[in-house]
């Protein structure tokens, strides 16, 4: 028991001591800045991989955007086999006729 006590003393006598303290709040400090740091290289890293996304979808909205511009233009010609009244419905440019027993759906707003 008598080693506890003295663990104790030796504690108090930390917390008490200036340099304790100091070497504490720098050990900390410098903790946080690496973990800053590494955070920092994390959020460049991410936003790099974003441009990269947005960049590859623009082009891939543009590849689709061609593609079916060249499907309507084939439709047009007569080389397709789906005329472009069809295509137009698939692609929802062409509106619904009433008698075509397709589902559609109201929606409710409920006031709250």
């Amino acid at each position: 028991m008598q080693w506890v006590g003295k663990v104790v003393d030796q504690m108090m006598r930390g917390v008490n001591n200036n340099t304790v303290i100091n070497v504490f709040l720098v050990a900390s400090f410098a903790a946080l800045t690496i973990r800053s740091v590494n955070q920092q290289k994390d959020i460049q890293a991410l936003e790099a991989e974003k441009d990269s996304l947005l960049r590859t979808n623009k082009a891939m909205k543009k590849a689709m955007w061609d593609w079916k511009q060249k499907l309507f233009a084939e439709a047009t010609d007569g080389v397709c086999p789906v005329p472009l009244s069809r295509l137009r419905a698939i692609y929802g440019e062409a509106p619904t006729q009433p008698g075509d027993n397709s589902f559609s759906m109201t929606l409710f707003l409920w006031p709250f």
